[in-house]
Formats: C-alpha cells, structure tokens, sequence
C-alpha cells in the first residue's frame, strides 16, 4: 500500500471514528449537551481535528443520520435484486427493517427516537433528509409494485406506506427503549407483528350487499 492510499485509508477511519463517538454521546447525554469538545476528548483528539472533518455539531449528525439510512438503503437495493416475489420482498424489507434496529440500538435511537434539534434551516441537513427521502421512496415503491401486479388492494398507497413504517418503528423503538418488558420470543414476536401486517394488507375488503 502507497502512502497516498495509507492516508486516505487512515482519514477514513478517523472520520468513521469521530462518527461512532459522537453517536454514543448523542445518545447518553442528548444532542444539546453535547459539543464538539467534548466528542474530541472522547476520541482523544483536539477539537480542531474534528473540524476538519465536520462543519459543525449539526453537520455531525447529519452524516450520523446519513449513514444509517444509506445501510437501510443498501438492504432494500439487495434484496431488491435478490427475491423476485414482491410480496415476499415487502415482508423481508420490513422484516430487515427491524433487525437492523435491534442489533445496532444506537443507530436506530439517534435516527428515529432522539428529538429532533431545532434546525430552522432545512437545508441544514441535506444528506440525511435525501437517504431517508429514498428509503422510504424504497418502501412506497414495493408497495406499488404489489398493486401493479394485483398480488395487494390498497385505496391509499401513501397513507399505508406511513402505517406499515408506523409499525415496525413501533415494535422497533418499544424493544430498544424497554429491554426489561417480558417480550415474547424476538422472532415470534417479529413474526406475529408483520403476519398481522401482511394479512392486512392481502386482505380484500367484503363486497357491499
């Protein structure tokens, strides 16, 4: 490996640190009392350092929130072009979904369960609000194409798009946020949540007598 290649390989494992302790501290002390100071003693670097990578606490977490949307993202890219039923796809993407929260909480806590910052810019936060823009496109897209292909009879696309991510964001953030509850098993209950879903969904309404 050349020294060029040496450099940008240690800049990137530098940011990708700078990245996974701002994370944590986001997440055990809230984003406002959280500074760039303190993130930098944390990694053990001068504030400076951090500067260098990031405009600005702001900044910091939009790239925190980027990179959880872009490994959504890539889930529903491969499995995409991996299962070709798309009801079947449907269930696995919304299944990945809340895997992927319970086996990296702090992820999942910054991106969908701390409160937002008080942005009056929303152009402040381009990266994170485009990468989620397209993972929900992602999940309103799978949709559309059970419609399309009349394996589901849904009145509203949009409506139920938000109510299937209501959903598992619901069983999502209810185990991060109480993991003493006496929850069912892990798989059973992921199950029976998304059977109830499914079932909803291929469900054809009683014709009117």
């Amino acid at each position: 490996m050349g020294v060029q290649e040496r450099r940008a390989r240690e800049k990137k494992e530098l940011r990708q640190e700078i990245l996974d302790a701002a994370r944590d501290l986001f997440v055990r002390e809230g984003f406002e009392n959280v500074s760039m100071r303190k993130i930098a003693e944390k990694i053990e670097y001068s504030p400076t350092t951090i500067y260098l990578y990031f405009r600005d606490k702001s900044d910091l977490l939009d790239c925190i929130i980027e990179e959880t949307f872009a490994r959504l993202v890539r889930k529903q890219t491969l499995l995409e072009q991996t299962v070709a039923d798309p009801v079947e796809r449907l269930e696995k993407g919304l299944r990945s979904y809340v895997e992927f929260g319970l086996k990296h909480p702090n992820h999942y806590k910054v991106t969908f369960m701390m409160p937002e910052p008080p942005v009056t810019d929303p152009e402040l936060c381009p990266r994170s609000r485009e990468m989620g823009q397209k993972a929900f496109a992602n999940l309103r897209n799978m949709l559309a194409e059970c419609v399309e292909k009349k394996l589901l009879e849904i009145d509203d696309l949009e409506a139920t798009a938000q109510a299937a991510w209501a959903m598992v964001h619901g069983l999502t953030s209810l185990m991060i946020a109480k993991p003493h509850y006496k929850w069912a098993e892990r798989n059973h209950l992921i199950d029976t949540l998304l059977g109830t879903l499914m079932r909803g969904l291929t469900a054809k309404s009683p014709v009117a007598v």
